[in-house]
């Protein structure tokens, strides 16, 4: 069960998201995103000569594509993240397994001998309903940009995820593909930073404290490792249910406002919790049962047919 490793994923990238959250106090987001890549890139190298990697590639175009799209989603819903609730941003960004589904779907429809499978489509769309009730977000007008901003990461983050999947099928290894989405991540940020100064003089925040820096290094770390078992996610198992493990995001999400905010759940949130984890199971049974072993998965898969 391959696809189980998105929940490792979706752990860490929940850990990431408070403490971005905390760190946009202190730190812009282009500052946020290139610490990200410099960590990113720092772990991947020591773990690629641990290994006895390598780090040539022939798929740069793929590699280029992925980091691009993957490094705006990741812009987007950390600005979002600033200047939205938490809740509202997370829900929106969490939208991308939706995105996929359509793609999935489009694709199915358009090769006409593909099987569309109505059941991981179902819940999928459940857990989303799941989402809503937990998080239950309120966009006042003032919001208005924000939401936008999450709502294009989520689509882009979709576009993304499928992209990592095809590196993964082409046999790209994860280490390589984390490590090239770390180098677009620090370039993005350093010229993200130097152009937000319009002409003028490039400031960088001071580490201050031991707490900010403690931040940056959490970022990217978390973000490192739910990085590569969200790319084994996808590459090993299978995309829809993969998509739909990712939102126990939103359950460790609010395990984590529990504990370190005190945040309390009302019935509304315990159902769409219960809906959430419902779906998932539902989703993970419905592959073992059907898919044994990942036998033919080129006929369940658009993505993997094209390869």
């Amino acid at each position: 069960m391959q696809s189980l490793w998105m929940l490792f994923a979706s752990f860490m990238f929940a850990i990431m998201g408070v403490c971005v959250k905390l760190a946009s106090e202190m730190y812009s987001t282009s500052e946020i995103v290139m610490y990200r890549g410099i960590i990113g890139i720092t772990v991947m190298t020591c773990t690629i000569l641990y290994r006895g990697g390598t780090f040539k590639t022939g798929m740069w175009g793929q590699h280029l594509w992925r980091g691009v799209v993957g490094v705006i989603a990741l812009w987007l819903w950390f600005y979002a993240i600033a200047i939205l609730p938490l809740a509202t941003a997370m829900t929106l960004n969490y939208m991308a397994p939706i995105w996929i589904a359509v793609i999935l779907l489009a694709g199915g429809w358009w090769k006409a001998s593909q099987q569309v499978e109505w059941p991981l489509v179902a819940a999928i769309a459940m857990s989303f309903v799941g989402v809503t009730l937990l998080l239950q977000p309120v966009f006042a007008t003032e919001q208005a940009a924000g939401a936008i901003t999450a709502l294009i990461s989520g689509m882009l983050s979709a576009l993304a995820y499928l992209q990592v999947r095809k590196l993964g099928l082409l046999g790209e290894p994860e280490y390589r593909v984390v490590f090239y989405f770390s180098v677009v991540n620090f370039v993005a940020g350093v010229i993200g930073h130097v152009a937000s100064a319009g002409g003028g003089p490039v400031v960088w925040h001071a580490h201050t404290s031991g707490y900010g820096v403690g931040l940056l290094a959490a970022i990217g770390l978390c973000a490192t490792m739910a990085q590569m078992a969200m790319t084994r996610a996808y590459r090993l198992g299978k995309t829809l249910v993969v998509a739909n493990l990712q939102y126990t995001g939103i359950v460790f999400s609010s395990f984590w406002g529990v504990v370190i905010f005190g945040d309390l759940f009302d019935w509304h949130g315990w159902t769409g919790i219960g809906i959430i984890l419902a779906s998932g199971l539902a989703a993970t049974y419905y592959n073992t049962r059907n898919t044994a072993r990942g036998a033919a998965i080129a006929r369940t898969d658009p993505i993997a047919s094209e390869v």
